[in-house]
């Protein structure tokens, strides 16, 4: 899990998941700011923010996903309207949700099963879609323009389309195993196997 750090009426917070809450502490001194009791055991994926609000997730022993609006949050702020919407089904345990396009992409604890949220409403779009070829996942999905890339531990590959209803548009599979996070640079795409580093481009 790796902390973020969001600014709240001009002021940075570092805002930071952990054992059944999420947590949220004042830059300059470090005094809490505000913290939510929502989450599960071992929370490792990591917040993500945007428009003001921030979502956390967690999926060990259990299954949590929140949306908290960070304007006024102050204290402890579960079960306030602060929290926009909470989705506690099928979340993830190890790779962290992707936040693309106003739309939320996680997989199942790290089954290759997939959710998608409008994270306007906190309604799916889609859930609980089987991938195929995936059996397990730690990278977390990434996103640019129209495409979504999911890759699994065992070197497969999968690309579809960024939007509200499930479609692939192809399947490429490596000789490698991977848990890192795929890393997108211009027209470049970058995955770090066990044994070497791809740089996939036209």
């Amino acid at each position: 899990m790796t902390p973020i750090v969001v600014k709240v009426a001009g002021q940075p917070q570092v805002i930071t998941s952990g054992t059944n809450n999420v947590r949220s502490y004042d830059l300059a001194t470090g005094e809490l700011a505000w913290k939510d009791d929502g989450l599960t055991k071992l929370a490792i994926p990591s917040p993500l923010e945007a428009d003001g609000v921030v979502y956390v997730t967690s999926g060990y022993m259990g299954n949590a996903m929140r949306a908290i609006r960070l304007a006024g949050a102050r204290g402890n702020i579960s079960g306030t309207p602060t929290v926009l919407w909470s989705y506690n089904m099928d979340s993830p345990y190890v790779p962290s949700p992707l936040l693309h396009g106003g739309l939320l992409y996680f997989n199942k604890h790290t089954q290759g099963i997939l959710s998608c949220i409008d994270v306007t409403t906190g309604k799916p779009c889609y859930s609980k879609q089987r991938l195929e070829d995936i059996k397990s996942m730690y990278a977390s999905p990434v996103g640019v323009g129209d495409r979504v890339y999911l890759l699994s531990r065992d070197g497969v590959t999968l690309v579809i389309q960024h939007g509200t209803e499930f479609s692939i548009l192809a399947t490429n599979t490596l000789d490698d195993k991977f848990d890192a996070s795929p890393a997108i640079v211009g027209d470049e795409l970058y995955l770090r196997g066990h044994q070497n580093l791809y740089c996939i481009a036209r």
